[in-house]
């Protein structure tokens, strides 16, 4: 059984997480309390997430043979706030079952 698709999820998620922390923790920390480094930290988690994130849909795309529109999606995704859930939600679950059933 391939796992290329649950690990892009798993990923997604971790991502999505990441990318809330950085934006509603993290950021008014540095900004509101002078906190630069929550910034710093969280920042680079989000990044090393963000680039697994584009690898392991890149991944998906080459492997489930899914077309440019797909991953043009998950990339729009990865860039809205709450857009990961929102996709994982609506397509990535559903796809993933779906591949599996293959």
């Amino acid at each position: 059984m391939k796992k290329t698709y649950s690990w892009f999820r798993k990923i997604a998620f971790a991502e999505g997480v990441s990318f809330l922390v950085l934006l509603l923790i993290a950021m008014p920390l540095k900004y509101m309390a002078g906190l630069p480094i929550a910034v710093t930290i969280v920042g680079g988690l989000h990044g090393l997430l963000f680039v697994a994130f584009i690898i392991m849909a890149w991944e998906v795309k080459t492997e489930y043979k899914r077309d440019w529109g797909w991953l043009f999606k998950s990339f729009i995704a990865s860039i809205l706030p709450f857009g990961t859930f929102w996709m994982d939600h609506v397509q990535w679950k559903k796809e993933e079952a779906e591949a599996q059933q293959v």
